[in-house]
């Protein structure tokens, strides 16, 4: 596919943080170990959370002192109270919410004791966040500093929100769908991980080989024409690329307890120092540090910080004054 140019962002005075995205029920449950294909374990606990990638990112953006609205959709019943719960603590402004006919969004989550997690999501009510439902939200979209879009709903939903915005879009591709070349270019930036950017890239250039390398996936993200890209590496941080040039962002050292949920604390944090006037790379430091933070407790929403908690620091072993290092141009 080749890329459309990007519209410009608008010049008029924008504020906040817009997500339009998914909202779920978490069902979480623990193990010693991931089964096996075929395999019976015995867990050791189960409880319903909430979650949804939009809902998390949107919760992670409040907490930290962003003002953020939600657009999505729950359903009729029993999970759609514990699905909004956070969100609603959070002042998040859910006025963009619908409730439609069927179930609210669930994800069934796995978590083993070194903190790996694989995850299984049912749409529900999100299979509903058309470009219909997400045009009626317009006035909001457009009056975003930072909308922010991700996998979990149609793609037809997530390109009318890219056109509505004037404001400054954040594409977390994930799950990787399908789509068009114009909400992909409308990115700035584009947040995938190591697996989703190699998909992307699959699918945006057929018939080419697999990225080496984080850095050469980067750089083929952006030969291709994205405006900038953050490619999140877990422990090892994040490679930040943009018009000013790559570079790696170091991530604090910490023991992780439950890594669901944490992307999506680095997404909703880098979002709210986005509309706050941060850089890319002054958002990018901060949104690590969240996400280590969240990697310490079980949950996802449960696990993020409150503006004035104390966040991990990148170690001296990275320098006192330097959290990031320059990544060589791909040739």
């Amino acid at each position: 596919m080749t890329p459309p140019t990007p519209k410009p962002h608008s010049g008029t005075a924008l504020t906040g943080v817009v997500v339009v995205g998914s909202i779920n029920a978490d069902q979480v449950t623990t193990v010693a170990r991931h089964p096996l294909p075929g395999e019976t374990l015995i867990g050791t606990s189960m409880v319903v959370l909430p979650g949804g990638k939009g809902a998390n990112q949107a919760v992670a953006a409040a907490q930290l002192g962003a003002r953020v609205g939600m657009v999505g959709a729950i359903g009729l019943d029993t999970l759609a109270a514990s699905a909004t719960a956070i969100l609603e603590s959070a002042n998040v402004d859910l006025s963009a919410v619908r409730t439609v006919a069927g179930p609210t969004g669930l994800a069934v989550i796995t978590v083993a004791a070194d903190g790996e997690n694989t995850i299984v999501v049912i749409p529900g009510a999100n299979a509903t966040v058309d470009a219909d439902v997400v045009g009626q939200s317009a006035d909001l979209i457009a009056g975003a500093a930072v909308v922010v879009l991700q996998g979990e709903i149609p793609a037809a939903g997530i390109a009318a929100a890219a056109r509505l915005a004037r404001g400054r879009v954040v594409l977390n591709l994930a799950p990787v769908i399908e789509l068009d070349p114009a909400t992909i270019a409308a990115a700035d930036p584009l947040i995938v991980n190591e697996h989703e950017a190699a998909l992307l890239l699959a699918q945006l250039t057929p018939g080419t080989t697999p990225p080496a390398s984080d850095a050469e996936a980067v750089a083929r993200l952006r030969e291709w024409g994205v405006t900038s890209v953050v490619l999140t590496r877990g422990a090892l941080g994040a490679i930040v690329s943009d018009a000013e040039g790559t570079d790696a962002v170091a991530s604090p050292v910490v023991v992780a307890v439950d890594s669901s949920g944490a992307g999506d604390a680095f997404v909703g944090a880098l979002s709210a120092r986005l509309a706050a006037g941060d850089s890319l790379r002054e958002a990018a430091r901060l949104a690590v540090r969240v996400g280590a933070f969240a990697v310490q407790s079980r949950g996802t929403q449960p696990s993020y910080p409150h503006a004035g908690d104390i966040l991990p620091e990148v170690g001296a072993d990275h320098g006192a004054d330097h959290t990031t290092e320059k990544i060589e141009a791909h040739p």
